[in-house]
């Protein structure tokens, strides 16, 4: 079987309102980890601002991170749960269980070994990715330290992704789904309890019991199901190479999106050219142009890929499209005002949001300045990922890899060209360009292959939507000069403004969107008013 008919397996097998219920647990997982890990980014900019310990510990963090997303979460989604699913429902349950033990003695071999490398090789992988901060002796060691003890993290984040993969592939979400909730909780107690004794080690050790805790949360559901460990450490078994096949694409496709940030994060370390704190401020801006984008995107993405699946499966082209439009023109809808509110207000929500302790007005400028050039490329890393989920399925990983590696060149050609002229601010234009270049390409590519969708209506709706964008990003400055100016006012009723500056802006978008014909706003808004009329008639019927 492809891994397209193991994705329809799973279509088929659950049933709407299993399908329901696992989104709603997915979704309130992701919105609670979110917010504790915004509150988790407060904290380390507070105590660490841009400076060295923070540079060095976001720069530590990059690596693990980098093998996490190739190696682990990724060889989930590509290999664990489509192979499980099928032997789930074609072999026995010994075989079952066998099939999932070979897989993770070959995670856990691959882990170990990139974790002793990592351990052993850190000083070599500090000075590659970071060449900035050998003028730094503190800064160097600190980062070679920390890469030391962080390392390791790799392993329970394998073992974490595994027992996703096993989990979802019985239907089981829960725990996999709460376990980044678990990493950001016992990173805030340590920022907290841990970093004022022992400086930056702290969110090391908060991490590393992140991971531990990550894995025991895994292990009750695990046991539950029949999952047990034999002495035996078998390795060699038929589905080793399909599992190769299977995880290969996705982990080159994911390497180089991961590059990509590599060699932005390695030039942000060239201080003498984009200024001193260049690494910590694009990971605070990243992290504030990810939230609609985790949000609403991924929302979005993750209940358009089984509905696109099952109609490449049944032939059904024409429906196909319609959700590829439909998806496309939506993504538009939100993110594009969602991007023109991060320009507006990029300097206020910074401040607002990060601005105490080490974190500074020079802080709160860098990655102001950083966030106002990533917010333009928002509407274009939505879109890549309705298209990407698109060509995955009609079974195509090829495509978006190679679209990505056109979109890496594009990337660092422009970094080099605009880091000069606009320092940190070039880097972030340069990475948003590359991805408006990506989707292009990708939509042009897709729309060769499937034949048009929509395009006309697309543009059209692109045009209503930038317009009422436009009339918001008026009412936005404005009432942020209004309401958001001093910088002196305590956190809580800062906050506050900025809440009612978004909710008027957001009033204002929806206005001005209703009165340009904006379809899936005039739709929505019409769905939303039958949905109170109906239940306002079924409350009155009550009494």
């Amino acid at each position: 079987m492809t891994s397209l008919s193991n994705y329809v397996i799973i279509i088929v097998i659950m049933t709407n309102r299993t399908l329901i219920k696992s989104t709603g647990v997915i979704g309130a997982s992701t919105v609670i980890s979110r917010v504790l890990g915004f509150v988790r980014d407060i904290l380390i900019a507070s105590k660490f601002g841009t400076g060295i310990y923070a540079d060095a510990f976001w720069m530590a963090f990059r690596l693990p991170n980098t093998l996490r997303d190739m190696v682990g979460e990724g060889a989930t989604d590509a290999a664990i749960v489509p192979i499980l699913t099928e032997y789930r429902h074609t072999r026995t349950q010994e075989e079952y269980w066998e099939v999932a033990r070979v897989m993770l003695n070959l995670m856990l071999t691959v882990l170990v070994a990139l974790s002793v490398l990592g351990v052993v090789f850190a000083p070599v992988l500090v000075r590659a990715i970071a060449p900035g901060f050998l003028k730094s002796p503190e800064k160097f060691a600190t980062t070679v330290l920390l890469t030391r003890m962080i390392f390791p993290y790799i392993i329970f984040v394998g073992m974490v992704a595994y027992s996703k993969g096993v989990l979802n592939s019985m239907n089981y979400f829960l725990s996999p789904a709460l376990a980044p909730v678990v990493l950001n909780v016992t990173m805030i107690a340590a920022l907290l309890f841990l970093c004022p004794v022992i400086g930056v080690k702290g969110i090391v050790a908060g991490i590393m019991a992140g991971g531990v805790f990550q894995v025991l949360l895994q292990a009750g559901p695990l046991r539950v199901r029949g999952f047990r460990l034999k002495k035996s450490f078998r390795l060699a078994h038929p589905i080793a190479k399909r599992i190769g096949k299977l995880l290969l694409p996705r982990a080159i496709g994911s390497g180089v999106y991961q590059l990509s940030v590599l060699i932005d994060t390695m030039l942000a370390s060239l201080a003498w050219i984009v200024g001193a704190g260049g690494v910590s401020a694009l990971q605070y801006s990243t992290r504030l142009v990810q939230l609609p984008l985790a949000v609403f995107g991924i929302s979005l993405v993750t209940a358009a890929l089984p509905k696109m699946s099952k109609e490449i499966a049944s032939g059904d082209m024409v429906k196909f499209r319609h959700t590829v439009e439909f998806s496309i023109k939506t993504v538009f809808t939100v993110m594009i005002p969602a991007a023109v509110g991060l320009v507006v207000l990029s300097n206020p929500l910074v401040r607002i949001l990060f601005q105490r302790g080490e974190f500074g007005t020079y802080s709160t400028g860098i990655t102001s300045y950083a966030l106002f050039f990533y917010a333009f490329g928002l509407a274009a890393y939505a879109g890549i990922k309705v298209l990407v989920s698109a060509y995955y399925s009609m079974g195509d990983t090829k495509t978006p890899v190679k679209t990505a590696a056109v979109s890496l060149i594009v990337n660092v050609v422009l970094n080099l060209l605009l880091m000069w002229p606009l320092k940190l601010g070039g880097l972030a234009l340069a990475t948003s360009i590359a991805a408006i270049s990506n989707f292009i390409i990708l939509y042009a590519l897709l729309v060769k292959r499937v034949g048009d969708i929509g395009t006309a209506r697309i543009l059209s709706s692109l045009i209503r939507i930038s317009a009422a964008s436009a009339v918001m990003a008026g009412a936005a400055f404005w009432a942020s000069k209004t309401l958001l100016a001093s910088g002196s006012a305590p956190f809580f009723s800062s906050f506050a403004h900025l809440i009612g500056v978004i909710i008027l802006s957001g009033a204002v978008y929806l206005t001005a969107a209703h009165l340009f014909k904006v379809k899936e706003v005039v739709e929505g808004w019409s769905y939303f008013r039958k949905t109170i009329v109906k239940y306002g008639y079924k409350k009155t019927d009550k009494r």
